[in-house]
């Protein structure tokens, strides 16, 4: 449907990508914070794991984004 000039459904489906990618970034860097763990490379598993926070509320603000744009299926 569009709204305000712009297509919401197309628009939706687009951020359900980059939120499926981040989510796919976000397993791979925490796999990699464990194996700097187990390496003993606190530093480097200390900044992966922010990483992945912040890789997390990314992807909350895109489910907001998402939400804000008020599409209704019908």
């Amino acid at each position: 449907m569009c709204e305000g000039g712009i297509n919401t459904g197309q628009m939706k489906l687009a951020v359900a990508m980059i939120n499926d990618s981040l989510a796919l970034s976000q397993q791979h860097l925490e796999q990699l914070h464990h194996l700097a763990d187990h390496g003993r490379r606190p530093a480097t598993s200390a900044e992966l794991a922010q990483v992945t926070v912040l890789l997390g509320e990314a992807r909350e603000n895109l489910d907001s984004a998402v939400a804000s744009l008020a599409i209704t299926d019908e």
